[in-house]
Order: C-alpha cells, then structure tokens, then sequence
C-alpha cells in the first residue's frame, strides 16, 4: 500500500497497562480513547496502528503517546514503511473470524 510519499509509514503502538483495579481500568480505557481520537486503529487487542505521512508527523504522534502513557504502563512503538506494512502476515485459526480492515488513507496535495 502506497499512498503518496516515500516517506510514508506506519506507527504500531503495542502497550501492556494494569486493569487490577478501577482506577486503572479507568486509565486503560482513557489510554486507549486518546489512541483512537488520535486516529489510531485497533489492529489487535492492546496493538493500534495508523499512518503517517512522513517521518516528523510520526514523530509527533510518538510523543503525544508518550504523554498520554498512565504511570503504571508499558508501551512500545514500532515504526514501519508502507512497503514493510504490506509484508504483514496473518492467519487464522480454524474458528476464528477475520479481523476488520485498517481504512485506507488519501493523501490530498
């Protein structure tokens, strides 16, 4: 999937937070609403992904995960090239249902 620029990429956000208690339930459910207001897609569970246009705006993005993060939580990001992205395997299990497709970015000049 191409879309535009060279410098197109992806942000894989992975992230493990607490829910032992409610409040941090309370801080998982705020960590994982900042990611889809920030137009992130669940790619699995505790996995998001969206796209960037360039290796700046990405960096943007990073840092706004960074200060979104609850205290007690881990998270790790990955970023890959639109070319690296289409190389994703997946598969499934017998009985499992495929999971929903990323939307596809336009890009505008």
């Amino acid at each position: 999937m191409i879309f535009g620029g060279l410098n197109t990429m992806w942000i894989i956000v992975l992230f493990d937070l607490p829910t032992d208690t409610p409040k941090a339930r309370k801080e998982y459910t705020r960590f994982r609403k900042h990611l889809l207001d920030d137009g992130y897609s669940m790619m699995q569970y505790s996995v998001y992904m969206r796209h960037s246009a360039s290796d700046e705006n990405a960096l943007v993005h990073v840092k706004r995960v960074k200060l979104a993060l609850p205290p007690d939580g881990e998270v790790r990001i990955i970023k890959i090239t639109d070319k690296q992205f289409g190389k994703i395997e997946i598969f499934y299990g017998k009985k499992r249902k495929p999971t929903e497709q990323a939307a596809i970015q336009l890009q505008f000049f």
